[in-house]
């Protein structure tokens, strides 16, 4: 399963790349929404995870463009953001993000969790 992660802070980066891998999944990595919607569509994701607090463009808007293309709406959208209040939460599945993983989130289980978010 190949799994698109943008985020800015590349300590997180690194991290949640290496525990994904160790679950088994492929990972490619970008730093913003901007390159987020430039490789989406040669990626050809499984599903995308997103920093909601990125340059350029923010989770936010990235989600709001992938669920607002034909080419990219069907692909599953997770958050992994600081930002796991209610509200926030709310408007990620708003937008038709499939859930939010919380910052700091635990590298022996991120893989699993996404897993439980997607239903596999």
């Amino acid at each position: 399963m190949k799994v698109l992660l943008a985020e800015d802070e590349p300590d997180v980066q690194l991290i949640a790349r290496l525990s994904l891998k160790k679950a088994g999944f492929t990972v490619v990595t970008v730093n913003n929404g901007v390159e987020l919607l430039a490789r989406v569509q040669a990626e050809q994701p499984d599903a995308v995870l997103l920093d909601w607090m990125m340059p350029e463009m923010d989770g936010f808007e990235t989600c709001k463009r992938l669920k607002g293309d034909p080419a990219t709406k069907d692909i599953p959208v997770i958050f992994l953001t600081a930002k796991v209040q209610e509200t926030e939460v709310a408007k990620a599945l708003a937008l038709g993000a499939m859930g939010c993983i919380g910052k700091p989130f635990d590298a022996l289980t991120l893989g699993q969790q996404v897993m439980t978010i997607l239903g596999r």
